[in-house]
């Protein structure tokens, strides 16, 4: 570490201790050139990977740009905004864990698209049909029809669930 008095790069370090937030740690270093002290802070640095784009030009990773996407896909929805952080830490997070040095624009979309079919089915498909670039009406049908079908297993199964538990709870009254 160069000081920062005399710019010498022999210095030693008298003391390390943990920060109070105990995100970094706090060295005291003593200056063998001018016998100066001074403090500096060790913390994790994260890199995000590049992101690759479709002209394959690279860009810095940037979580605003996938807020932005959120916030367009669902302006007027009710979804409340500590469920938007809460899926943007899940794809920042899952980009992480993958720990390459790129990733395609493509897939970070994929994740956005993923994580807005759990929270809201109209910003999904508000997000998809700008994402995958619909062209008619066809392609909205179907992307319904995608959005319609596992809703519809479900609702077969819970009708039965509801008709088998009143026939439970109708013979445990009688």
């Amino acid at each position: 570490m160069k000081c920062p008095f005399c710019g010498s790069a022999e210095t030693q370090v008298i003391d390390s201790r943990v920060s109070e937030s105990g995100d970094a740690i706090r060295r005291r270093r003593r200056c063998e050139g001018c016998d100066k002290r001074f403090t500096t802070f060790e913390t994790v640095e994260m890199r995000m990977p590049q992101v690759v784009k479709q002209n394959g030009t690279r860009v810095d990773f940037n979580t605003e740009k996938i807020r932005a996407g959120f916030t367009k896909a669902l302006h007027k929805r009710f979804v409340p905004t500590e469920y938007v952080d809460q899926a943007i830490a899940r794809i920042v997070a899952n980009v992480h864990a993958r720990g390459e040095r790129e990733i395609a624009s493509r897939e970070i979309g994929e994740m956005v698209m993923a994580e807005l079919y759990k929270l809201d089915k109209v910003g999904y498909i508000r997000f998809a049909s700008v994402y995958r670039a619909f062209s008619d009406v066809a392609d909205f049908k179907s992307m319904l029809s995608e959005v319609e079908r596992p809703a519809a297993s479900r609702k077969g199964k819970s009708a039965a669930a509801v008709k088998s538990s009143t026939c439970k709870g109708g013979a445990r009254g009688v």
